[in-house]
């Protein structure tokens, strides 16, 4: 069994639950105060007011004065809490802020004696409800990579890590991603993926069940926007993927969908058409529709994440529900359970978000096991967890540079990222 060694301050963590509340006498004084100094200045005014016909302004109401004064106040409480917490939390560590409510802390751990360089990434949205956690592209299209500083300022993003797995050669995902509410890409092996809806976080093993629907028939599709890995599947690409959808396995066909109207077939490579989609499958499965009518895509993910904005995956579990649980086995991931630069993405029991990049391959960070990785996620309190794509893709920008120490100067081109944003 793998050792730890953290030296992490051993008194409980604070959560969200200790933040300060407003003391009643203090805010009643303050709130008689505020009213009034402003009857006295909006009475005088609205006496001048009285000879020329014009009404009275309306004085705020007890509540409103409340309200105003309750939110500024428990703002005001919420940073200075946030700050200690963030400190006590993270004992040693240099501690910067990136943005209102989004804290980078750089620091070393030991992890069987042997040194880590920590970046991480903590937000807090009670601070600053206007974040949000966007995965994004590196360009139009999925077929391409770039540089995490580009896409970065592309984005216009506060701070940016490597995202989920792609392949190599073309930089097309390998995982299910969505974005504002539409699939980039598929599921590979349903690994396990984030959703991000607009006040909550939710984490499992997610995929899609695909259906084209005729007004005769109905076929089932086994992904969107991926590689083909089995020449039985049926496939379907749209313009995220390219210009052209690959050409068909042997005995197979492309069916050209444009505007929910089938327009033509293809044995080969065939154009994606703007408004519509193409096919890829064996002949057996398609030449029942060929003379069919009303085209219609049906997509809905397996957990059924009803309303759903962002997906992104990655894999393994890290943690599940609080509890350690690192599945690397279940979802094909065995090969990279060595010690490597590791890149984790999880949220708190609040809701806030937690982003990690470990370095590693160099004497001064060794870099860290899967189990060391959801050990510490665990330890800095994350309910649920993933490991992101690492190795050589594990990077992290913001402030205009990188944030880390990437195995390349600079970071490797990547195909997807993770990004906080203003909204």
């Amino acid at each position: 069994m793998d050792t730890i060694c953290l030296r992490l301050n051993e008194e409980p963590l604070l959560t969200g639950r200790d933040t300060p509340r407003l003391n009643p006498v203090l805010f009643t004084s303050v709130a008689m105060a505020v009213l009034l100094s402003l009857s006295i200045i909006l009475g005088a005014r609205a006496a001048e007011s009285i000879a020329y016909s014009v009404s009275p302004p309306k004085l705020p109401s007890l509540e409103e004065t409340r309200t105003s004064i309750e939110t500024s106040i428990n703002t005001e409480q919420r940073q200075k809490f946030f700050d200690n917490f963030i400190k006590k939390k993270y004992p040693g560590g240099a501690i910067t802020d990136l943005e209102k409510g989004v804290k980078r802390i750089k620091v070393v751990r030991y992890f069987n004696s042997r040194p880590v360089k920590l970046n991480i990434i903590e937000t807090d949205f009670y601070v600053n409800p206007n974040l949000a956690i966007v995965p994004a592209i590196a360009g139009e299209t999925l077929n391409k990579k770039a540089k995490i500083g580009y896409i970065n300022k592309k984005d216009n993003a506060i701070v940016s890590v490597n995202g989920g797995y792609f392949k190599q050669q073309t930089g097309a995902p390998l995982g299910l991603l969505m974005i504002d509410g539409r699939i980039y890409s598929g599921p590979m092996y349903n690994r396990v993926a984030l959703g991000i809806f607009d006040n909550k976080f939710e984490m499992a093993r997610a995929g899609l069940d695909i259906t084209l629907h005729t007004n005769k028939n109905s076929l089932k599709i086994d992904n969107i926007n991926q590689p083909r890995t089995l020449a039985a599947h049926t496939l379907v690409y749209d313009t995220l993927w390219g210009k052209y959808a690959p050409a068909p396995p042997k005995g197979g066909m492309l069916v050209i969908v444009d505007d929910k109207k089938i327009t033509g077939t293809s044995l080969t490579a065939a154009a994606i058409p703007e408004n519509g989609f193409v096919i890829s499958a064996p002949k057996s499965k398609v030449e029942g529709i060929l003379n069919d009518k009303r085209i219609r895509l049906e997509i809905k993910t397996n957990p059924e994440w009803k309303g759903v904005k962002h997906i992104i995956s990655g894999g393994p579990y890290l943690i599940k529900d609080g509890e350690i649980y690192v599945d690397a086995t279940a979802q094909k991931l065995n090969s990279i359970s060595g010690r490597n630069p590791r890149t984790a993405i999880g949220y708190t029991s609040d809701n806030n978000i937690i982003i990690v990049t470990a370095d590693g391959r160099e004497s001064s960070s060794v870099g860290l096991t899967l189990m060391e990785l959801a050990r510490y996620m665990k330890q800095i309190g994350c309910v649920n967890a993933m490991n992101l794509d690492g190795g050589s893709s594990t990077v992290m920008y913001g402030a205009g540079t990188v944030l880390n120490s990437p195995s390349y100067k600079g970071g490797v081109e990547i195909s997807n990222a993770v990004h906080i944003v203003m909204e």
